[in-house]
């Protein structure tokens, strides 16, 4: 299965703050706020959501198309998704600007202030799907967060074309209007929200949740610690999370969670089997610092899978996890 990941490719820089923002915010002032927080710790990682999402896939032995704009001071990235299973052929390189910039701030409660510079993303707009589906047919194109114009036309170009593809709007739909969030799900074989998202859905579009069932394939919900709710026609089924040893820091677990759910979807697995997968990788990223730090010993995680889901988990997917090199 040749899946193709569009979506931004970032640098980020993650810092921790020891207090709690809710402590700093008065209700009745927030339309006038001016804060600065001492942070304890800075952490520069690789990240953007498609190359969270590809490195994750190829981590799970696939090897992923990653689609996206980046400037020329991505070269040792390049290296290393590459090193990690990651085809980039398709990652168009900016000649004016810098590869995107992702600086968020983690409080003791785990919330998040976090801004985004887009540089080289907005570059993404250019990338046409037909040329890389005549190179080798697209199986599935994840439409995640990325400058908002490439989203629209990957999302158009794919109903055009005939393609299936997946909607990950995340971070994209607070700022979306109804008409953009619409188009950008309407026809998707597999929705991607967190609850908070998927309530912004109903509120921008006006579609109750049964038009919207109308409108995608396979709705999949993540609930945070109450973990994953899949939808099927009206039919839900809940998956529990993979429970965390420790947790260092919880950027980029929606985007491993979404690496493990479309390996699974390559294996043919079943759905909920899927979204097992899913939850243990997003554990693995909740557990480190950094969202492409994690690795995957596969006797562990299939101790880990048949702990929490049973053994006919762990023999399932034991079949697809690569097996260390030696």
């Amino acid at each position: 299965m040749r899946i193709a990941v569009t979506g931004s490719i970032a640098t980020d820089h993650l810092m921790a703050f020891s207090g709690r923002f809710a402590d700093s915010l008065i209700a009745d002032r927030l339309d006038r706020v001016a804060l600065s927080f001492l942070v304890e710790d800075l952490q520069i990682r690789r990240g953007g959501v498609a190359a969270n999402i590809c490195f994750g896939l190829g981590t799970l032995g696939l090897r992923p198309l990653l689609v996206g704009a980046v400037g020329e001071d991505f070269l040792d990235y390049r290296s290393w998704l590459e090193r990690h299973g990651v085809d980039c052929s398709a990652v168009h390189t900016s000649e004016l600007a810098h590869t995107a910039r992702f600086i968020c701030t983690t409080d003791s409660d785990q919330a998040q202030i976090a801004s985004f510079y887009a540089g080289a993303m907005s570059e993404a707009r250019g990338i046409e799907l037909g040329p890389l589906h005549a190179a080798g047919p697209l199986d599935l194109v994840v439409i995640s967060p990325n400058d908002p114009q490439a989203m629209l036309r990957h999302t158009r170009e794919c109903r055009q074309r005939g393609l299936t593809f997946a909607a990950d709007p995340s971070q994209q739909l607070a700022w979306s209007d109804g008409p953009m969030v619409r188009d950008l799900i309407d026809g998707a074989a597999y929705l991607f929200t967190n609850d908070y998202e998927s309530e912004l859905i109903h509120t921008k579009t006006g579609w109750s949740a049964a038009e919207v069932r109308r409108r995608v394939g396979v709705r999949i919900t993540t609930h945070g610690k109450d973990g994953v709710v899949i939808d099927v026609n009206g039919d839900q089924v809940r998956v529990d999370v993979v429970p965390a040893r420790t947790v260092a820091d919880p950027t980029g677990v929606g985007d491993a969670f979404r690496a493990g759910f479309l390996a699974g979807l390559a294996w043919d697995l079943p759905l909920e089997r899927c979204a097992q997968v899913g939850c243990l990788l997003a554990t693995h990223v909740i557990e480190t610092v950094g969202t492409q730090e994690y690795v995957l010993h596969r006797d562990s995680a299939l101790e880990r899978l048949a702990d929490t889901y049973g053994a006919d988990a762990a023999q399932d997917v034991a079949a697809h996890l690569p097996r260390p090199r030696h």
